[in-house]
């Protein structure tokens, strides 16, 4: 960065000045006073962000093109944005990792809760994939690729622009490599006992949900001798970590056949191949199918894409949960367990709960729930933003 003095942004008198300075990450463009010097800055740039009375607050990344229109990055305003500053912070988030596994694969960056506003980054042992999810990272890309390979020593580092939030920032879509090279292979990735395949170019966000490991792990330890239907399966996340617990088999249900292709090889790499089976459908044309069939498992897991992605979608989305409970539930045993997920930070646990209570209990079964499960340690929440706790996970015994 130059040695200019930075553009400035000052809040509204009326604006929560205290929220900010206790730790809320975000300030809305609402909150702002926003002229044409303001409203014209080239998104992600670095600014001071001021209170009303002109008193610094610290270092923002501006967008006038988001509603989120500054990011808090840095409490000290003389910081300078550059490589060693990425360094210390990766350098922080990498230490927890370290105690946290054993082996280098994990989410390293999670966003806000790691300091760095909008980054996410997932470690595939030598390989990252990095998402970039806000303007300022995008502008900073060089020094934030440097900075990753000088703390953690990876040899490539691919850059995933499939972010939903990017084009809220106004950015692109274009998958880059930033070093090294991509792999030509889906990556074998150590977890819960099992292998998974994570396609790092061509799958799912990154290539693989290291969110889900402890609820994958909780269901492992449910599932000695158990059969096992696994809906929304993805790569296999529950049902390869329940055939590593002990159990006997595991459906994997989901409408992506490449997604299907990976169990598979997950299922091989891991030796379980005789245990395994999949089944490409909707996921509700699947669980009418196996219900009309009289089919019974001692565990069924529905882990399924944000139904409700925002606010706007919430009670869409409340329904479809409660939808998905109620075709869910007939296919368990008596005595057995439903596992039912939510991604949607806009459906609350409460919210997320009671829908799939009623569901369950709309298929005229009765649950007691025994475990509520959230997203690993590897992704931090933070306290003064609600939608870095995102996920949910319910398991019921009915």
């Amino acid at each position: 960065m130059n040695a200019s003095p930075l553009p400035v942004l000052r809040l509204k008198p009326k604006a929560n000045a205290r929220a900010i300075r206790h730790g809320a990450p975000w300030v809305y463009d609402n909150e702002l006073v926003l002229d044409r010097r303001s409203k014209n800055l080239e998104p992600g740039t670095i600014a001071v962000l001021e209170d009303a009375e002109r008193n610094p607050m610290g270092l923002v990344a501006a967008n006038p093109l988001s509603r989120i229109t500054a990011r808090m990055i840095e409490r000290d305003v003389d910081a300078t944005i550059d490589q060693a500053w990425f360094a210390a912070k990766i350098t922080r988030a990498l230490q927890l990792r370290a105690r946290l596994f054993d082996q280098p694969y994990y989410r390293l960056i999670h966003a806000e809760a790691d300091g760095l506003p909008g980054l996410v980054v997932d470690r595939f042992g030598d390989t990252v994939v990095v998402q970039p999810n806000a303007a300022w990272l995008e502008l900073l890309l060089e020094p934030l690729a440097a900075a990753l390979a000088q703390v953690t020593g990876v040899k490539n580092i691919l850059k995933n622009a499939a972010g939903r939030t990017r084009s809220l920032e106004g950015l692109d879509d274009v998958n880059t490599v930033l070093l090294g090279a991509a792999p030509d292979a889906a990556l074998m990735v150590p977890m819960n006992g099992a292998m998974y395949a994570a396609d790092l170019t061509g799958g799912q966000k990154t290539g693989l949900f290291y969110d889900q490991r402890p609820n994958h792990a909780f269901t492992a330890r449910l599932s000695e001798g158990a059969d096992v239907l696994d809906v929304f399966s993805h790569v296999g996340g529950f049902g390869l970590a329940a055939i590593a617990g002990g159990a006997k088999s595991a459906l994997c249900v989901d409408g992506s056949a490449p997604a299907l292709a990976l169990v598979e090889e997950g299922a091989k790499a891991s030796g379980f191949t005789d245990k395994v089976t999949t089944r490409k459908g909707d996921a509700f044309d699947v669980l009418e199918d196996l219900a009309k069939d009289g089919a019974q498992y001692d565990i069924v897991v529905c882990d399924p894409p944000a139904f409700a992605p925002g606010k706007a979608k919430l009670e869409v989305g409340l329904r479809a949960y409660e939808r998905l409970a109620k075709m869910a539930a007939p296919l368990v045993k008596e005595g057995g367990c439903l596992v039912l997920c939510s991604c949607s930070h806009a459906a609350d646990l409460g919210k997320f709960r009671f829908a799939c209570t009623r569901g369950i209990g709309r298929a005229e079964r009765a649950g007691s729930l025994i475990h509520t499960g959230f997203a690993g340690p590897d992704h931090p929440l933070m306290p003064q933003l609600a939608e870095s706790g995102y996920l949910k996970a319910l398991f019921y015994r009915l």
